[in-house]
């Protein structure tokens, strides 16, 4: 019998387990990886790795270094600038953001601060035909940002450099403060372009002008601030960089001017405007009226007249014409009826035109025909500050002071001692006024009135125009000097003059010497001054504020010798000689008879050399007869 062969015998199977133990797993209840010949041994990784196919080992270890290979090459080479890269043609290929910046502001840094050339276009000419002008970056706030136009620049990893990426022309980033660009632009486009001019008519010589309306061009200032931004660093834009503009054309057409040539400009023109006031009457010329005349257009496309009043009030030639309209208030003239005050003459209200009603006064009259074109002048009435009665309120009641300096008669002293009182009699000097004998008086000019006379000049008699006049000053400071009021400028002559009570006289001279004083007496003062032939006076009217003022003289003092010379100048005047000294006068105040205060004056006189002279004639009698009456001019008048 036979038997069938036992079945192969099967390889031995290894159970089936996870790569690591299942959560729950007790420790070791699956092996480890200790003992190779542990059945239930769970392989280690170097097995693991061991037991892949040779291909995949492969291709992952090329992938690893590929791909750290890029790692590095991303962390070394990503922060430079790709090659090829520039601004404005300055390269930065290849460079750190650092060094790539350095290089820019080395570059392009002077460029940013040069001008930028511009022309601005207008309506009848070519960009080619203007004129050139600047625009300077600075001062229209404009700069470069070297940091941000780096920032713009392509940096290429290593990948990029490897697949051959590069760089390009890269546009520089420009800072703009806009507002400061605007202004100047807006300053530049003045200068550029042409003028609107509107229509207008104006007038000369009593007839009508007319100005033609002309169209104009403006700078377009948002459009130009765009092409400037644009152009600055950018050297592929063309210079000079053409500006935009706005076209302007004129309100004002011909329609428009002959409308207001035919109804107003024309009408105007035709004659003489009369003004009137207290039954006068005065023609003012259309030729006068013209010179202050205008019609501009009113932004509406009209033509309207403009006429300045407060021109016209001031134009010689209306004051010329309207001089028997205005006249000065004048004040009360005072005298002396033996000790009491009274009105010689009474006060006169003035008149002035009023400037600001002159326009609405003359302008309608403008268009009317005949007697139509007259009208009541626009005047006011100005008070004068004295009348008869206004006298109490004042205090102008009585005499203060009053004192008188003889002279022996001679023709420019009798000119120029009268013409000095004549300007200064009715001086009214309010309380806590300065009175100034140099601004009354004026200067002693012949267009003033005065005549050449003689003078003290560098301790020395000569001739100029004035002579005379510090007989008036000595004659005022004796005046303020009684009426107990304050003496604020004043001045001794030089030497001493014989005929004025000594240390108790003055002299002026214009723009160096003057002979003020301030009235505190509380009330006002009114100055009377009179002369004749031989004699000024001058007298305060006034409230009196002591009852009494009295002048103490004392000894002369240190007494100097007068000397001898001879005059060398051409004009020289012989003065006879005499001592120099020093005094002190007292003023003393009383009231009720008793002293109240005093005051002392000091004043040092130099001696008066003898002067001869050759060959003076005339002028030597007019020295002797200065050296008895005493006059000084200039230096001392």
């Amino acid at each position: 019998m036979s038997h069938a062969p036992p079945p192969p015998a099967e390889p031995p199977r290894i159970p089936e387990r996870p790569a690591w133990d299942p959560p729950g797993a007790e420790p070791g209840a699956g092996g480890d990886a200790g003992d190779p010949g542990d059945p239930g041994r769970r392989p280690g990784p170097l097995e693991r790795f061991a037991a892949l196919p040779r291909p995949a080992v492969i291709g992952g270890v090329v992938a690893l270094g590929i791909g750290g290979a890029l790692l590095v090459g991303s962390l070394v080479g990503g922060d430079t600038i790709a090659p090829g890269t520039t601004v404005n043609g300055v390269d930065i290929g290849g460079l750190t953001p650092t060094a790539a910046e350095e290089r820019l502001a080395d570059e392009l840094g002077p460029a940013a601060d040069e001008p930028i050339e511009i022309v601005i276009g207008s309506a009848d000419e070519s960009p080619e035909d203007s004129e050139p002008l600047e625009l300077d970056p600075t001062a229209a706030g404009m700069a470069p940002d070297f940091g941000a136009t780096v920032e713009r620049a392509n940096r290429p990893s290593l990948l990029g450099r490897i697949i051959g990426r590069t760089g390009g022309e890269v546009d520089p980033v420009v800072t703009v403060d806009e507002e400061r660009t605007r202004e100047e632009l807006a300053a530049l486009g003045e200068q550029g372009g042409t003028e609107l001019r509107e229509g207008a008519i104006s007038f000369e010589e009593g007839a009508p002008v007319v100005t033609e309306p002309v169209a104009g061009t403006a700078l377009d200032v948002d459009g130009a601030l765009r092409e400037v931004r644009y152009a600055y660093l950018n050297d592929s834009v063309e210079r000079p960089v053409e500006l935009p503009v706005e076209q302007a054309r004129p309100l004002i057409d011909e329609a428009e001017i002959e409308r207001a040539l035919r109804e107003f400009a024309e009408p105007a023109m035709s004659g003489p405007v009369t003004l009137t006031a207290d039954g006068e009457s005065v023609s003012v010329p259309a030729v006068v009226l013209g010179n202050h005349l205008r019609m501009e257009a009113d932004g509406g496309g009209t033509l309207v007249p403009e006429f300045d009043g407060a021109a016209l009030a001031e134009d010689p030639s209306f004051v010329s014409a309207t001089e028997d309209l205005v006249q000065q208030p004048r004040d009360a003239v005072l005298g002396l009826d033996g000790e009491n005050v009274v009105v010689r003459e009474d006060a006169r209200i003035g008149r002035e035109l009023d400037a600001e009603r002159l326009t609405d006064t003359i302008l309608p009259l403008l268009t009317e025909e005949g007697s139509a074109r007259s009208a009541g002048a626009p005047v006011n009435e100005t008070e004068p500050r004295l009348t008869a009665d206004n006298l109490d309120e004042l205090g102008i009641t009585e005499q203060m002071s009053s004192f008188t300096v003889n002279f022996d008669p001679s023709p420019y002293r009798i000119t120029n001692i009268g013409r000095a009182a004549e300007l200064i009699s009715g001086s009214l000097v309010m309380p806590g006024e300065i009175w100034s004998f140099n601004e009354t008086v004026g200067e002693r000019t012949e267009e003033n009135g005065f005549v050449e006379g003689i003078i003290i000049l560098n301790d020395q008699y000569q001739t100029a125009a004035g002579g005379g006049v510090s007989a008036v000053a000595t004659t005022m400071f004796n005046a303020v000097f009684f009426a107990g009021v304050k003496p604020v400028e004043y001045g001794a002559h030089s030497f001493y003059i014989e005929r004025y009570p000594e240390g108790r006289e003055a002299t002026v001279a214009w723009g160096h010497l003057d002979n003020r004083f301030e009235n505190d007496s509380g009330n006002a003062v009114y100055i009377l001054a009179s002369s004749t032939d031989t004699s000024v006076t001058i007298s305060f009217l006034g409230t009196k504020k002591y009852d009494e003022v009295e002048s103490v003289t004392g000894p002369r003092t240190n007494v100097v010798e007068p000397g001898t010379r001879e005059g060398v100048a051409d004009d020289c005047v012989p003065q006879p000689p005499l001592e120099g000294f020093d005094v002190e006068v007292e003023r003393v105040f009383k009231n009720g008879g008793e002293e109240v205060r005093r005051e002392s004056y000091r004043t040092r006189y130099t001696p008066r050399d003898e002067v001869v002279c050759d060959d003076n004639g005339g002028a030597a009698d007019d020295a002797a007869e200065a050296a008895a009456d005493g006059e000084a001019a200039e230096a001392e008048e």
